[in-house]
């Protein structure tokens, strides 16, 4: 019986398709064990969000043939989609797998024997156009429940419509479906995933919207939990947000990239909102739900992007009511218009610029859970960590930190939170299982 192990680089749909992957082997025979265990097979999904995506991935093929000499390489997803032939060089690859074909594996590859000459399979990303349903299942207390896929956005800095194609959605069928597998399987949070989920219903026969989705899944009664992944703010809707603040199933917690906080530089983007409707957005939110966790990403040194460009969105993010940044450095990406743009940020500027957004992110989400302390809150608690801990999330998204305990792993309860600890973790009342 031949053992087969999975790294995943990137983004929670990413990890859904992984695990969708991963059964897919398990029904044909393999073993799945870790990746840092020699396998025979190695399938490591990609990301090429950025440069360190790329490098990331070279690293871990390496780390692989550490473990096994002789293993079978497969790499599959972004990156794999957008450079085949640069990652087919790599020395060990065995199999690329594009965007059409990573979930087609074991249909192309009979014998997982090494190799002289990889296999590419990487088609026109114009002809991708079927939706191929995935969620995790069985790696940790969430699943990613994946939604949409593809994009048809044209955002100057972006490579993932390159890299995933046109938008394209399930049926509403099988996502309810699918949610209700894993509510058979005893999962206790569903977080929605796609490139766009906003976007959903394109290319579906029967008309439907993202708002039909999350009012769906909430009659899932056997899943007590439900999050977004992530939402464009010009998707986020005023119906979506009254429906969340209403529902006992969806948490209060929005994640909405905004990139840049200046509308100039969200212009040269091709974003398709400025920030006052972003600001609209957050204000919404916090009307309906005070205690909402927002999270918000932002790009810095785009092309173009001056000291009063960013201090512009510097000083507009430090006005939101939002609790944490993802701060992307910008890196220029082939095959991009803002590649070619000029007014190129020097690198050096760009990590500065990065650092003073991350200071920020700490300090907002400090004062976030700061507001919390004294208060009772449900928590779901998750497996034991390396440092011998367990960690936990409020239904608004706060990180609590406890000894670890068998008995609370995936379950659902109320605790005190007490103060924010030196790591940024909320500390809770010595925790009893409820009656």
């Amino acid at each position: 019986m031949q053992k087969v192990a999975f790294y995943t680089l990137g983004c929670k749909l990413n990890f859904s398709e992984t695990s969708t992957i991963a059964r897919q082997f398990l029904e044909a025979g393999f073993t799945k064990t870790e990746f840092s265990d020699a396998a025979d097979v190695y399938i490591i999904n990609t990301c090429s969000v950025t440069d360190n995506a790329d490098k990331k991935c070279r690293k871990i093929i390496k780390q692989a043939l550490k473990q096994n000499a002789d293993a079978y390489i497969a790499v599959v997803g972004c990156y794999a989609q957008l450079k085949p032939t640069e990652i087919s060089q790599i020395p060990g690859v065995d199999i690329v797998l594009g965007a059409g074909d990573k979930f087609r594996i074991l249909e192309l590859v009979h014998d997982f024997t090494k190799t002289d000459n990889p296999c590419v399979y990487n088609g026109d990303i114009k002809d991708v156009d079927s939706f191929v349903d995935a969620f995790s299942a069985g790696d940790r207390t969430r699943s990613f429940l994946k939604v949409q896929d593809g994009c048809d956005y044209k955002c100057t800095f972006c490579t993932i419509p390159l890299a995933r194609g046109k938008s394209r959605s399930d049926s509403l069928e099988n996502i309810l479906s699918n949610a209700q597998k894993l509510a058979d399987q005893g999962v206790k949070e569903v977080v929605l995933t796609g490139v766009n989920i906003g976007d959903y219903g394109k290319g579906l026969e029967k008309p439907a919207n993202f708002l039909e989705v999350i009012q769906g899944l909430d009659r899932v009664s056997q899943i007590p939990r439900f999050r977004i992944s992530s939402i464009e703010p010009n998707l986020c809707t005023n119906e979506i947000i009254q429906f969340v603040s209403t529902s006992d199933r969806f948490m209060p917690h929005f994640h909405m990239p905004l990139q840049s906080g200046n509308n100039e530089i969200l212009g040269k983007m091709r974003r398709r909102y400025r920030r006052e409707l972003y600001a609209d957005r957050v204000a919404k939110i916090k009307e309906l739900m005070p205690h909402a966790c927002i999270g918000v990403d932002v790009i810095v040194g785009f092309p173009g992007e001056t000291d009063a460009h960013f201090e512009d969105t510097y000083q507009f993010l430090h006005g939101l009511d939002i609790s944490y940044l993802h701060v992307f450095t910008y890196s220029e990406r082939a095959n991009t218009l803002a590649a070619d743009m000029e007014g190129t940020v020097p690198v050096k500027e760009r990590h500065h610029r990065s650092k003073r957004l991350r200071m920020l992110s700490e300090k907002k989400k400090r004062y976030f859970y700061q507001q919390f302390e004294g208060e009772t809150r449900p928590i779901l608690f998750e497996e034991k960590e390396e440092d011998g801990n367990m960690h936990g999330f409020t239904d608004n998204y706060v990180k609590v930190t406890l000894p670890f305990d068998a008995d609370l792993v995936n379950r659902i309860a109320p605790f005190g939170l007490e103060q924010v600890d030196a790591n940024g973790f909320m500390t809770i009342t010595q925790p009893q299982i409820p009656v």
